[in-house]
């Protein structure tokens, strides 16, 4: 999990539905977003608005289905799933045509995974700098992936709930971060359920039947 290079496959359409795993680094990999003491990630105010962003970005797109996500000092990851299944067909005995629920579904503009991503990022940004840190930035860089099957899925997954305890490990390590008066703030956990925790009892993937 050490490459973090530009590595989007040419060609592939990002807005087909599957799993997707992403990761922005904050500009100059300052760590901003808190710290981890003790292999626990203590978020600050900023990095509780980095989470706060993620949950956002499912209320925007009745078709994203989110699943694990973490915030590091320096940086953040996610998986994602786009799964159009999630815009609801019609009820029965309602009277109305179903050939015009596909018309409907049709015109419901599928978001790609770059979009997505910006969206979040750019929402971020503008509540960091709404709460005092103007200097706050995404590098422009990226590390996109598509996720194939059931077993990267948990690779990945399994990375990103380990990574605030092999945090000196990272490549994207940086010290000293700066300090946080916060009370400890466990992975996936803020205002939130611990997303990591339900993912796969009440989080559907399209490798479940």
């Amino acid at each position: 999990m050490k490459s973090r290079k530009p590595n989007r496959l040419p060609g592939y359409d990002y807005s087909h539905d599957g799993c997707y795993f992403f990761t922005g680094v904050v500009q100059g990999r300052l760590c901003c977003l808190g710290e981890v003491r003790a292999g626990v990630m203590h978020l600050n105010s900023f990095g509780k608005v980095a989470q706060e962003r993620w949950f956002w970005l499912a209320e925007q797109d009745p078709c994203v289905r989110l699943h694990a996500f973490v915030v590091m000092p320096s940086h953040v990851h996610g998986i994602l799933e786009i799964d159009r299944s999630m815009i609801d067909p019609p009820s029965a005995g309602t009277g109305r045509d179903p050939s015009l629920h596909e018309a409907d579904h049709g015109s419901i503009q599928i978001k790609s995974l770059p979009e997505l991503k910006g969206a979040c990022k750019t929402t971020v940004s503008k509540h960091i700098h709404l709460a005092g840190l103007l200097e706050f930035g995404w590098q422009r860089s990226f590390h996109d992936r598509i996720i194939r099957d059931r077993a990267g899925f948990e690779r990945i997954s399994r990375y990103m709930h380990d990574n605030p305890a092999n945090w000196k490990d990272d490549d994207l390590y940086s010290a000293p971060c700066p300090p946080s008066s916060l009370p400890p703030t466990q992975f996936g956990m803020a205002r939130k359920p611990n997303h990591f925790s339900y993912l796969h009892n009440q989080k559907k993937t399209l490798w479940e039947t």
